[in-house]
């Protein structure tokens, strides 16, 4: 589906395209079990002070961040609040608004720094970000309620800001509650991983998927349902994931590459010289990003169902595809040739797969 082009400048780093930013979501599908023990907790007085809300991109990870902000921003006190059954903040609500508008006193996000019209989004939540913005939490809530932290994502904090929120996730404030958004959980500081609980999201599926497209608006909900519907079957249960298919001759090359992956460690080495082939030049930057998308999906849905095998068996797949990301961010950069990348790339995932196999 062809969509106007919107410039890196004028978008946030944590929106993706033209969707509602999570902030702007009101509505929860697909993890009424997560929704239900962080209630259960409150309900309880037992909130713990750090949750690390951990799942595959795009399933709905920081929507669920922002909801449960909203909810305890306006109803602190479960002794005050209503008998409620989910953590349902009505959008009219005065605290809503703030959230929606980051005007909130006692809500803090770290997220990488939008772009300007000189200047793209950051690449890393820094540091000084982090000091400045948990700046706030030297202060008392506003009426004896929570100040409440949102990180989106983990992955994007580098080695200086992660150790700089671990200070204060280590000693934290009376009434304060981190919620901390990682695609790879795993891979999050172990110092700060410790001190969390774990809220584990599942993957979508394919008819929620198709339940928060229709919620999008325009122009997410004109599109022809037959085509969200294999959009969804694609999309390894990310909402995202099933947003970027939303193109038929994407939807073609997702289907032929997940063919290629569901083979591995057995690589077809014409198949992947065709690929290759599609891949090269100015054309072929498209067919390139929708390949390495593809494969992320992959690797991210490989690890989580195979976590219980152990990090020793499942270290060389996660190796292998941080190099290989690398290595495609210097193709793009020196704007080198991506066939040799595209056949390195399979040879390598091949390589790993049969390490865990055989450990």
């Amino acid at each position: 589906m062809a969509r106007e082009p919107v410039s890196a400048q004028e978008m946030e780093a944590d929106r993706y395209g033209l969707a509602p930013h999570p902030r702007e979501r009101f509505d929860l599908v697909g993890h009424e079990e997560a929704e239900r023990s962080f209630l259960d907790a409150w309900r309880a007085g037992r909130l713990h002070h750090a949750w690390l809300i951990g799942g595959p991109r795009g399933i709905g990870k920081a929507t669920f961040a922002y909801r449960v902000a909203r909810f305890l921003l306006a109803y602190p006190d479960p002794a005050a609040a209503p008998d409620v059954r989910d953590l349902t903040v009505a959008p009219d609500h005065p605290v809503a608004r703030k959230v929606a508008a980051l005007s909130h006193p006692d809500l803090v996000v770290l997220r990488r720094t939008p772009g300007t019209d000189k200047k793209g989004p950051s690449s890393v939540i820094a540091i000084d970000s982090v000091r400045r913005a948990l700046a706030v939490f030297g202060s008392t809530a506003g009426a004896g309620g929570y100040r409440v932290c949102i990180v989106d994502s983990a992955e994007d904090l580098n080695v200086a800001s992660a150790n700089a929120l671990l200070k204060v996730v280590e000693e934290p404030p009376p009434r304060s509650i981190f919620l901390i958004v990682s695609h790879s959980p795993g891979r999050v500081l172990a110092t700060i991983r410790s001190r969390c609980r774990k809220l584990t999201l599942g993957e979508l599926t394919p008819g929620d998927i198709e339940r928060v497209m229709q919620g999008l608006g325009p122009p997410w909900d004109a599109i022809d349902p037959a085509l969200r519907a294999r959009a969804a079957a694609l999309a390894q249960g990310s909402v995202q994931g099933a947003l970027e298919l939303l193109d038929e001759e994407r939807i073609a090359l997702v289907e032929r590459v997940q063919g290629m992956l569901v083979r591995l460690p057995a690589v077809d080495l014409r198949e992947v010289l065709a690929l290759a082939e599609l891949t090269a030049g100015r054309d072929g930057e498209e067919a390139f990003a929708t390949l390495m998308a593809t494969i992320d999906m992959f690797v991210t849905r490989t690890i989580h169902e195979r976590a219980a095998e152990g990090a020793a068996r499942l270290a060389p797949l996660v190796e292998v595809w941080e190099k290989s990301r690398g290595a495609a961010r210097e193709a793009q950069v020196l704007n080198l040739d991506r066939r040799p990348l595209v056949l390195s790339i399979f040879n390598d995932l091949a390589g790993a797969l049969r390490h865990g196999e055989a450990a």
